[in-house]
């Protein structure tokens, strides 16, 4: 064959429409994300990418679909996992010493409560699914979009669940980046402002909207948010291969296969990036060029998840999602800010 072909004995100008569109998407996102106004408001490029694919989606693509589908699959599903992989150049391991033991207790009992509570009160309280309760659990209690998109190839969600998930996140981390440094006067009496940013890194959702809030306070806030955020951006590769043995243990009953487990390789790479990035190995200036590339990745594959979502799966989803979000949000700011209180009155 005189082409270059891909699975499926699909040629390589298959998915290039869809990958197009993706990446057009993307550009606007990324141009939007670097409007002052924009950023200061907390909302990324990830963020505005699934917005703007909404918008595409519920509009031009029922037209071109048949054209584009294999692209913005592919953009989907590949470049989501590439895109976590790269998410490892963010991070090091020097990150955590400057957070502390504390730091760490307080990201582990904060995403360990959040998660749990979010299963419990996701099939119980609300009677949502399995798949929408993990999304948002994980959405809420790692980091946002990129955690809810990471956990998708785990748990094989279907794209409206993972864009409902995704809203969740948009909407209250937006709420919070404005409440957060509205609170903090009435709570300075128990909180430094570095305390207030590991609290403040420890329970929002997004990395933006963290740097948002810290940043409205005081430096050193912003600085201990971001750092105790990346090091629960860290504790994403481990919790994905939790999920992904808890999935597998759940599975139906006659698999075969059903004493394995199904390795999220993707998230394995994760950590060996990250520990590679630990030894600054390669030029900072190397180092930036694959962070972009990173976010433009990623932010490709929020806009084909977008692209794919109709309004009316979302409608459909109702009002259930959002109340339990909301309930995981309180639980984020009133346990989460227990759990900083009595974590730095232990280890003090």
């Amino acid at each position: 064959m005189t082409e270059l072909t891909l699975q499926n004995h699909r040629t390589v100008w298959h998915f290039v429409p869809g990958l197009a569109l993706s990446a057009v998407i993307t550009g606007v996102a990324l141009w939007g994300g670097s409007i002052p106004a924009v950023a200061g408001a907390g909302f990324s490029a990830l963020t505005l990418a699934i917005l703007l694919g909404m918008v595409v989606g519920n509009t031009v693509y029922p037209h071109i679909w048949k054209s584009c589908d294999g692209g913005v699959i592919f953009a989907k599903q590949h470049l989501l996992r590439l895109g976590i992989i790269l998410y490892g150049f963010r991070l090091t391991f020097s990150q955590i010493a400057d957070v502390g033991v504390s730091g760490i207790a307080i990201d582990v009992l904060t995403l360990t409560s959040t998660f749990l509570l979010a299963c419990f009160i996701g099939q119980k309280v609300f009677g949502l699914d399995k798949q929408t309760s993990w999304l948002i659990g994980a959405g809420s209690s790692i980091c946002g979009a990129a955690a809810v998109l990471a956990t998708e190839p785990v748990v094989k969600a279907e794209s409206s669940k993972v864009t409902v998930a995704v809203a969740t996140v948009v909407i209250f981390g937006t709420l919070a980046i404005f409440l957060y440094p509205a609170m903090y006067p009435l709570v300075a009496h128990w909180f430094t402002p570095e305390t207030y940013g590991i609290y403040i890194g420890s329970t929002m959702h997004e990395v933006a909207q963290v740097v948002a809030a810290g940043h409205a306070i005081n430096p050193d806030a912003e600085n201990a948010a971001v750092i105790a955020k990346m090091l629960r951006v860290m504790m994403l590769a481990p919790f994905l291969i939790i999920l992904a043995a808890r999935v597998k243990q759940l599975a139906p009953a006659g698999n075969n296969q059903k004493s394995k487990i199904t390795i999220p390789w993707f998230a394995i790479l994760f950590i060996v990036v990250a520990v590679f990035n630990s030894f600054h190995l390669l030029p900072k200036a190397v180092v930036d060029m694959l962070v972009t590339l990173d976010t433009v990745l990623l932010a490709m594959a929020m806009a084909a998840l977008g692209v794919t979502t109709h309004v009316s799966a979302l409608k459909k989803a109702g009002a259930k999602p959002l109340l339990m979000a909301l309930v995981l949000f309180i639980w984020l700011i009133v346990g989460g800010g227990a759990i900083n209180l009595v974590v730095h009155s232990l280890m003090a």
